[in-house]
């Protein structure tokens, strides 16, 4: 039986963007599919190092912010299926800087019986044109993770510039602090190449500070492919 609880708030924000007559000239949908050699999130494997595939739908209106839904498959030999993510939040600018301020409501389908796979993070984040390049850093945090781990924090920074027409390198150095013993540094590097307006691929290398913690945190290339439309 799927066991998964949804976030009232990002179910809300999704339906609002999309039901509303006032708005309804300025909404803004798109779709996405994908699928990678193996589904990677905050450089640990999430899928035991088998492939993925994964769909989303996104919802914006002009300044007012944005909303979505996203799936993937996941394999943590334990029966858990697929993970569902709800988000939403704005991103008002000041001066040069875009600010993300938003939530992420994370549920897991067919979890086993026991702690709670599910939890929300709050999202506090920023960019910034540097040239041709573009940098900034994210805060999240939950008041209890993954698994009722208790309360985490992960801080990122990132930042990508196009090397050419069509390919961007882009890198990210981050830090996930979980209350129980789980916390590890990552990083990736790779490069992104946008075969048109719609298919685009990414080839990123993954590591983490921990691969004492099992094969999912050690080192991996990734290759994945992206449409959006």
């Amino acid at each position: 039986m799927t066991q998964y609880r949804v976030f009232p708030f990002a179910i809300a924000a999704i339906a609002s963007m999309t039901a509303a007559p006032a708005f309804a000239q300025e909404l803004d949908l798109s779709f996405n599919a994908g699928a990678a050699t193996e589904y990677v999130w905050r450089g640990v494997s999430q899928t035991d190092e088998k492939p993925q595939l994964a769909a989303g739908v996104d919802a914006t209106i002009g300044s007012l912010g944005y909303a979505g839904a996203w799936i993937s498959n996941v394999d943590f030999n334990n029966g858990t299926d697929a993970e569902l993510d709800l988000y939403a939040g704005v991103k008002p600018k000041l001066g040069p800087v875009t600010l993300d301020l938003g939530m992420i409501y994370y549920a897991y389908i067919d979890q086993p019986s026991g702690p709670d796979q599910d939890f929300l993070e709050l999202k506090v984040g920023g960019s910034l044109p540097v040239g041709p390049a573009t940098v900034g850093a994210n805060v999240f945090h939950s008041n209890d993770f993954f698994g009722e781990t208790g309360k985490s924090t992960y801080v990122e920074l990132y930042g990508w510039v196009p090397v050419a027409e069509k390919v961007t390198i882009s890198g990210t150095l981050a830090h996930q602090d979980v209350n129980y013993d789980g916390d590890y540094t990552h990083w990736n590097l790779g490069a992104s190449y946008a075969l048109n307006d719609v298919v685009g691929f990414d080839l990123r290398y993954h590591d983490t500070s921990e691969h004492g913690f099992g094969d999912v945190y050690g080192s991996r290339v990734v290759l994945g492919v992206k449409a959006v439309f």
